[in-house]
């Protein structure tokens, strides 16, 4: 339960993050298809590594940010990878995307 005031932040976090979550998805599969992956495969596991990672944000409690750093290995592969995301404007991208939802949730709720 949350202020009505936080719908529109409500809107873009979960109402909306369906669609970006199935876009991240894609995008894994896509990846893993272009180094060799047979699509089913690739699909099964992006979703599988989305739905594993949500769960261990539920069920540990813990920040995602000191999970993330728990898979990143010193020197390792999906360090590398993190830095590659945040160079070409991940973060940025998400946060910007979901802005825009919500202002345009607020127009769309002040607009009735």
């Amino acid at each position: 339960v949350v202020e009505e005031t936080m719908m529109d932040a409500v809107t873009s976090v979960s109402g909306s993050s369906p669609a970006y979550v199935f876009m991240f998805i894609e995008a894994m599969a896509d990846a893993a298809v272009a180094q060799g992956l047979p699509r089913n495969k690739a699909y099964t596991f992006a979703a599988q590594a989305v739905l594993g990672s949500a769960k261990m944000v539920l069920e540990t409690g813990m920040h995602p940010g000191i999970l993330k750093d728990m898979v990143c290995s010193p020197g390792g592969t999906t360090i590398d990878a993190v830095c590659e995301l945040e160079r070409t404007g991940f973060r940025a991208s998400v946060e910007s995307a979901m802005r825009v939802c919500g202002e345009k949730s607020k127009k769309m709720t002040e607009g009735k």
